[in-house]
């Protein structure tokens, strides 16, 4: 299965706060990181080893605006999906919140069904960004910069255009199989003198950058009917994985 998504939660209200932790957790696809104040939230963001794929944002919080703070955020390079939650419904600020870099703006009260639907429709389209980061295995993949860089073993492995897509395809298609015409036809478009021989190549290359041992997948997985990304796959502390081959 897909790894789960890491969420920073920012919010001062603790039954407010607790709320929005099970309903994340709820759906099985995202894990939590909760900070009562900005000061918490920096530091989560500041940790070189932290990576969040969302931020949920309160405005009012006790060390600050949470509209200064995203600001801030979005000065400091960091891309990802930022929605807002605030008691403050007026134009002037969904405004400002806006203007502040947030990707969206949820008026307090309000329900929780809607906020991750919101949460999971602006992920949806980050997804299909250029500065969509995802974590596979023991790398963190970049698409944009066509790179896997495995932080514990100071690894950057370069991959190719069409790596990075068959990467990109398989970690959205989740647990579901992705047969070889399927892949073929995602990432080579419907070009006839491609052939599957052609798609087997490109993933035996690919297994030699990131597999510990390519006879024995855990990462990039044969199944039947086709193939499937193991993105939460854990790789030990001897693993050779990470050889950083060119191709």
């Amino acid at each position: 299965m897909s790894a789960a998504r890491p969420i920073l939660i920012v919010e001062d209200d603790e039954a407010v706060r607790q709320m929005l932790v099970e309903h994340v957790a709820a759906t099985g696809e995202f894990q939590s990181v909760e900070a009562a104040t900005l000061g918490e939230a920096s530091r989560y963001l500041d940790d070189a080893d932290s990576r969040f794929d969302s931020i949920i944002l309160d405005i009012n919080l006790p060390d600050g605006d949470g509209r200064d703070f995203c600001a801030r955020v979005r000065r400091q390079g960091h891309r990802m999906p930022i929605i807002m939650l605030t008691g403050a419904t007026t134009e002037e600020d969904v405004v400002l919140g806006l203007d502040s870099g947030a990707n969206d703006y949820v008026s307090k009260p309000f329900r929780a069904s809607e906020l991750m639907a919101r949460l999971n429709a602006q992920l949806r389209t980050f997804d299909s960004s250029e500065d969509a980061v995802f974590t596979i295995g023991p790398y963190t993949f970049r698409p944009a910069s066509k790179l896997l860089v495995r932080a514990d073993k100071n690894q950057r492995i370069r991959l190719t255009s069409k790596e990075v897509a068959i990467l990109k395809y398989l970690y959205r298609a989740g647990d579901r199989v992705t047969s070889r015409q399927v892949l073929l036809n995602e990432v080579w478009g419907y070009n006839t003198g491609i052939t599957t021989h052609t798609l087997e190549t490109h993933i035996y290359r690919l297994r030699q950058k990131i597999e510990v041992d390519p006879d024995d997948f855990c990462i990039l997985v044969t199944v039947p009917g086709g193939y499937r990304l193991n993105a939460a796959a854990t790789v030990g502390e001897g693993s050779t994985a990470g050889r950083p081959l060119t191709s």
